[in-house]
């Protein structure tokens, strides 16, 4: 993993995206300080983007419908993952 700074960012951003086409992940610093992250996009976003141009799914923004009345049984998500995590 390669740590750049603010200028050669700048410089090189075309070089450092392609090598995170290729699986690589890149620091970005700010005055020596890591302020962000470079990566490549994640398998779960491939399949979405490539669902997308398929036709396969759609999304015009906005919250997803149809999720109203829905019930679960348990506690909530949030504290189910707080006591997993104990």
């Amino acid at each position: 993993m390669e740590t750049v700074g603010l200028k050669d960012l700048k410089s090189r951003l075309s070089e450092l995206v392609n090598r995170c086409k290729m699986g690589e992940r890149v620091i970005i610093t700010d005055r020596g300080q890591e302020v962000a992250m470079l990566t490549p996009l994640s398998d779960s976003r491939r399949a979405a983007l490539a669902m997308r141009s398929s036709g396969q799914a759609s999304w015009s923004g906005g919250k997803p419908k149809g999720l109203h009345g829905i019930k679960v049984r348990g506690g909530s998500v949030a504290r189910t993952v707080i006591n997993d995590r104990r």
